[in-house]
Protein backbone atom coordinates (compact mmCIF):
# COMPACT_ATOMS: atom_id res chain seq x y z
CA UNK A 1 0.00 0.00 0.00
CA UNK A 2 2.80 2.51 0.02
CA UNK A 3 3.00 2.72 3.63
CA UNK A 4 6.16 1.29 4.02
CA UNK A 5 8.80 3.82 5.14
CA UNK A 6 8.62 7.39 6.65
CA UNK A 7 9.53 10.40 4.24
CA UNK A 8 13.09 9.71 3.78
CA UNK A 9 14.33 13.62 4.89
CA UNK A 10 12.34 13.28 8.14
CA UNK A 11 13.95 9.75 8.34
CA UNK A 12 17.79 10.76 7.67
CA UNK A 13 17.15 13.74 10.58
CA UNK A 14 15.93 10.95 13.06
CA UNK A 15 19.86 10.06 13.84
CA UNK A 16 20.43 13.76 14.91
CA UNK A 17 17.65 13.99 16.69
CA UNK A 18 17.85 10.79 18.87
CA UNK A 19 21.39 12.63 19.49
CA UNK A 20 20.07 16.31 20.38
CA UNK A 21 17.00 14.84 22.43
CA UNK A 22 19.82 12.93 24.71
CA UNK A 23 22.03 15.98 25.27
CA UNK A 24 18.85 18.21 25.87
CA UNK A 25 18.19 15.77 28.84
CA UNK A 26 21.76 16.08 30.01
CA UNK A 27 20.72 19.69 30.14
CA UNK A 28 22.22 21.27 26.99
CA UNK A 29 20.13 23.96 26.06
CA UNK A 30 21.01 24.15 22.60
CA UNK A 31 20.57 20.65 21.67
CA UNK A 32 16.84 21.43 22.73
CA UNK A 33 16.72 24.16 20.46
CA UNK A 34 18.44 21.72 17.47
CA UNK A 35 15.49 19.22 18.35
CA UNK A 36 12.79 21.81 18.01
CA UNK A 37 14.29 22.96 14.80
CA UNK A 38 13.75 19.43 13.55
CA UNK A 39 10.39 18.95 14.72
CA UNK A 40 8.19 21.99 14.75
CA UNK A 41 7.67 22.02 11.09
CA UNK A 42 5.87 18.87 10.94
CA UNK A 43 4.44 19.20 14.16
CA UNK A 44 3.04 22.47 13.59
CA UNK A 45 1.37 21.52 10.09
CA UNK A 46 -0.33 18.63 11.68
CA UNK A 47 -1.56 21.30 13.95
CA UNK A 48 -3.05 23.32 11.43
CA UNK A 49 -5.09 20.62 10.13
CA UNK A 50 -6.54 20.54 13.90
CA UNK A 51 -6.81 23.70 14.78
CA UNK A 52 -6.43 26.38 11.68
CA UNK A 53 -5.26 29.50 12.87
CA UNK A 54 -4.66 28.50 16.55
CA UNK A 55 -1.77 26.62 15.46
CA UNK A 56 0.95 28.12 17.14
CA UNK A 57 -0.40 28.91 20.26
CA UNK A 58 -1.29 25.43 20.77
CA UNK A 59 2.38 24.01 19.44
CA UNK A 60 3.58 26.53 22.13
CA UNK A 61 1.67 24.88 24.44
CA UNK A 62 2.97 21.64 23.28
CA UNK A 63 6.26 22.52 23.69
CA UNK A 64 6.24 23.84 26.73
CA UNK A 65 4.39 20.91 28.18
CA UNK A 66 7.15 18.79 26.29
CA UNK A 67 10.02 20.79 28.02
CA UNK A 68 8.64 19.95 31.16
CA UNK A 69 8.33 16.57 31.05
CA UNK A 70 11.51 15.85 28.79
CA UNK A 71 13.66 13.89 31.30
CA UNK A 72 10.79 11.23 31.47
CA UNK A 73 11.55 10.82 27.74
CA UNK A 74 12.38 7.08 27.05
CA UNK A 75 13.29 6.78 22.70
CA UNK A 76 15.06 7.26 19.74
CA UNK A 77 14.50 10.24 17.22
CA UNK A 78 11.66 8.37 15.86
CA UNK A 79 10.10 8.33 19.46
CA UNK A 80 10.59 11.70 19.91
CA UNK A 81 8.77 12.48 16.90
CA UNK A 82 5.72 10.59 17.69
CA UNK A 83 5.79 11.43 21.68
CA UNK A 84 5.76 15.10 20.83
CA UNK A 85 2.99 14.52 18.27
CA UNK A 86 1.08 12.96 20.99
CA UNK A 87 1.83 16.03 23.13
CA UNK A 88 0.31 18.40 20.18
CA UNK A 89 -2.76 16.86 19.89
CA UNK A 90 -3.91 16.35 23.29
CA UNK A 91 -2.96 20.00 23.35
CA UNK A 92 -5.69 20.73 20.27
CA UNK A 93 -8.24 18.48 21.64
CA UNK A 94 -8.18 20.42 25.29
CA UNK A 95 -7.75 24.10 23.07
CA UNK A 96 -10.92 23.10 20.98
CA UNK A 97 -12.83 21.28 24.22
CA UNK A 98 -12.09 25.06 25.71
CA UNK A 99 -13.04 27.20 22.63
CA UNK A 100 -16.49 24.56 21.90
CA UNK A 101 -15.56 25.20 18.13
CA UNK A 102 -15.51 21.58 15.65
CA UNK A 103 -12.02 20.43 14.39
CA UNK A 104 -11.31 22.62 11.21
CA UNK A 105 -9.09 21.92 8.37
CA UNK A 106 -7.04 24.96 7.56
CA UNK A 107 -4.54 25.56 4.55
CA UNK A 108 -0.94 23.70 5.13
CA UNK A 109 2.01 25.82 4.54
CA UNK A 110 3.55 25.23 1.42
CA UNK A 111 7.18 24.23 3.11
CA UNK A 112 5.09 21.60 5.24
CA UNK A 113 3.55 20.63 1.85
CA UNK A 114 7.07 19.98 0.05
CA UNK A 115 8.24 17.68 2.78
CA UNK A 116 8.44 14.22 0.85
CA UNK A 117 6.40 11.69 1.32
CA UNK A 118 7.23 8.05 1.15
CA UNK A 119 7.94 6.81 -2.62
CA UNK A 120 4.56 5.94 -4.25
CA UNK A 121 1.63 7.36 -6.13
CA UNK A 122 -0.50 8.38 -3.36
CA UNK A 123 1.77 10.02 -1.02
CA UNK A 124 3.52 12.29 -4.38
CA UNK A 125 -0.60 13.70 -4.36
CA UNK A 126 0.04 15.48 -1.57
CA UNK A 127 3.64 16.81 -2.84
CA UNK A 128 1.87 18.59 -6.07
CA UNK A 129 -0.71 20.48 -3.93
CA UNK A 130 -1.24 24.13 -3.48
CA UNK A 131 -2.42 25.70 -0.32
CA UNK A 132 -5.82 26.79 -1.58
CA UNK A 133 -6.12 23.13 -2.94
CA UNK A 134 -4.80 21.23 0.27
CA UNK A 135 -7.66 22.99 2.26
CA UNK A 136 -10.37 21.91 0.17
CA UNK A 137 -9.53 18.30 -0.22
CA UNK A 138 -8.41 17.72 3.57
CA UNK A 139 -11.53 19.47 4.47
CA UNK A 140 -13.23 16.79 2.40
CA UNK A 141 -11.62 13.58 3.93
CA UNK A 142 -12.82 11.38 7.09
CA UNK A 143 -11.85 13.03 9.95
CA UNK A 144 -9.77 9.18 10.85
CA UNK A 145 -8.33 9.52 7.36
CA UNK A 146 -7.62 13.46 7.60
CA UNK A 147 -5.34 12.85 10.74
CA UNK A 148 -3.49 9.69 9.71
CA UNK A 149 -2.50 11.21 6.40
CA UNK A 150 -1.40 14.39 8.34
CA UNK A 151 0.84 12.75 10.50
CA UNK A 152 1.97 9.94 8.11
CA UNK A 153 3.15 12.28 5.02
CA UNK A 154 3.38 15.88 7.20
CA UNK A 155 4.68 15.00 10.85
CA UNK A 156 6.63 11.90 9.58
CA UNK A 157 5.46 9.32 11.70
CA UNK A 158 5.42 5.42 10.70
CA UNK A 159 2.73 3.66 10.86
CA UNK A 160 2.84 2.11 14.39
CA UNK A 161 3.71 5.57 15.52
CA UNK A 162 0.50 6.76 14.14
CA UNK A 163 -1.77 4.27 15.67
CA UNK A 164 -0.37 5.03 19.10
CA UNK A 165 -0.32 8.67 18.68
CA UNK A 166 -4.23 8.39 17.49
CA UNK A 167 -4.91 5.06 20.13
CA UNK A 168 -6.20 3.18 16.97
CA UNK A 169 -4.95 -0.69 16.22
CA UNK A 170 -1.96 -0.43 12.86
CA UNK A 171 -4.05 -1.81 10.58
CA UNK A 172 -6.99 0.76 11.05
CA UNK A 173 -4.46 3.68 11.02
CA UNK A 174 -2.57 1.82 7.51
CA UNK A 175 -6.23 1.60 6.13
CA UNK A 176 -7.30 5.12 6.93
CA UNK A 177 -4.09 6.73 5.33
CA UNK A 178 -4.08 4.63 2.13
CA UNK A 179 -7.73 5.38 1.51
CA UNK A 180 -7.03 9.49 2.35
CA UNK A 181 -4.24 9.29 0.21
CA UNK A 182 -5.67 7.31 -2.46
CA UNK A 183 -8.97 9.65 -2.45
CA UNK A 184 -6.43 12.72 -2.64
CA UNK A 185 -4.69 11.24 -5.60
CA UNK A 186 -7.88 10.39 -7.32
CA UNK A 187 -9.10 13.76 -7.11
CA UNK A 188 -5.51 15.26 -8.40
CA UNK A 189 -5.45 12.88 -11.36
CA UNK A 190 -2.24 11.25 -10.13
CA UNK A 191 -1.69 7.85 -12.52
CA UNK A 192 -2.16 5.24 -11.16
CA UNK A 193 -4.76 5.93 -8.15
CA UNK A 194 -7.07 3.70 -9.17
CA UNK A 195 -4.58 0.85 -9.23
CA UNK A 196 -5.64 -1.32 -6.00
CA UNK A 197 -9.71 -1.82 -7.08
CA UNK A 198 -10.80 -0.01 -3.66
CA UNK A 199 -13.89 2.22 -3.80
CA UNK A 200 -12.71 4.57 -1.24
CA UNK A 201 -15.55 4.37 -0.14
CA UNK A 202 -15.83 5.11 3.58
CA UNK A 203 -17.81 3.61 6.56
CA UNK A 204 -21.13 5.58 7.12
CA UNK A 205 -21.17 7.82 9.39
CA UNK A 206 -17.65 9.11 8.87
CA UNK A 207 -17.16 12.16 9.80
CA UNK A 208 -14.92 14.94 8.41
CA UNK A 209 -12.24 16.80 10.09
CA UNK A 210 -14.69 19.22 9.61
CA UNK A 211 -17.06 17.83 12.12
CA UNK A 212 -16.90 16.82 15.80
CA UNK A 213 -16.74 13.46 17.36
Amino acid sequence: MGQGGEPRRLQAHDGELGAAVARAQDGDENAFAVAYRIVQPGLLGYLRGLVGDDAEDVASDAWLEIARDLGRFRGDGAGFRGWTATIARHRALDHLRRQRVRPRAAALEQDVLDLPGPHSTYDQALETLSTERALALVRELPRDQAEAVLLRVVVGLDGPSVARVLGKRPGAVRTAAYRGLKRLARQLGVEGAADTGDTGVTDDGSRTLGESK
